[in-house]
């Protein structure tokens, strides 16, 4: 599980473990926060084709899933 500060991740690089449609780069373009201004949410778009969507920041720690940086 990777440790993560939800403020620090904009602008992240993030490699999918197993890429679907060739998307295996993605970078984390906006931030989704609550009425208390905490982080919901993350924009993440595909470097290949530009594709945005929007994910519970929390998937992020998943090792099995996804990466920190692009590899």
């Amino acid at each position: 599980m990777h440790r993560l500060n939800p403020e620090k991740l904009l602008h992240s690089k993030w490699t999918a473990s197993q890429p679907q449609q060739r998307e295996r780069h993605f970078m984390v373009t906006a931030l989704y926060r609550d009425e208390l201004e905490q982080v919901q949410a993350v924009e993440l778009e595909a470097v290949l084709t530009k594709r945005s969507q929007r994910i519970d920041w929390h998937h992020l720690k998943d090792a099995e899933r996804w990466h920190m940086g692009w590899r």
